[in-house]
Parts: C-alpha cells; structure tokens; sequence
C-alpha cells in the first residue's frame, strides 16, 4: 500500500505550485497588460505568493469543514 499522505502532500504541492508559475508567468502579465498596470516581476511574485497563501489555508479550512461535517 502506498503512503496516502505523502502522495496527498506530492498532489497539494504539485497542484500550489504549478498555480504560483501560472499566475506570475502567464494570468498576471496578461491581467496587468489589460488595465495597464506596470510591476516588475519582483513585486508580481509577492503580490503572487500572498494570493497562493490565501489560497493554502482556504482549502485547509474547507477541507477541515468537509471532513467534519461529512465524513
């Protein structure tokens, strides 16, 4: 039997951190390019990385209600 929550751990990182390239190297540029906004790449990866960990403890608690209230 494979190790569940390692591989749940390897998809969870998988899924983040291919969410952190897409957004910095491809939806920000185009958002930004659409209303004119001008940032440097540095600040596109912070303004990044705050959305990713928005988006980390938005699926923790979503899932800890789950598991609560349905399993």
């Amino acid at each position: 039997m494979k190790n569940v929550k390692r591989l749940a751990m390897i998809e969870s990182l998988m899924n983040v951190g291919s969410g952190l390239l897409i957004s910095v190297f491809i939806a920000q540029p185009i958002i930004f390019y659409i209303y004119d906004i001008s940032l440097g790449i540095s600040t596109n990866v912070v303004i990044a990385i705050y959305f990713t960990l928005i988006s980390i403890l938005r699926g923790y608690v979503w899932r800890l209600f789950f598991h609560r209230w349905f399993y």
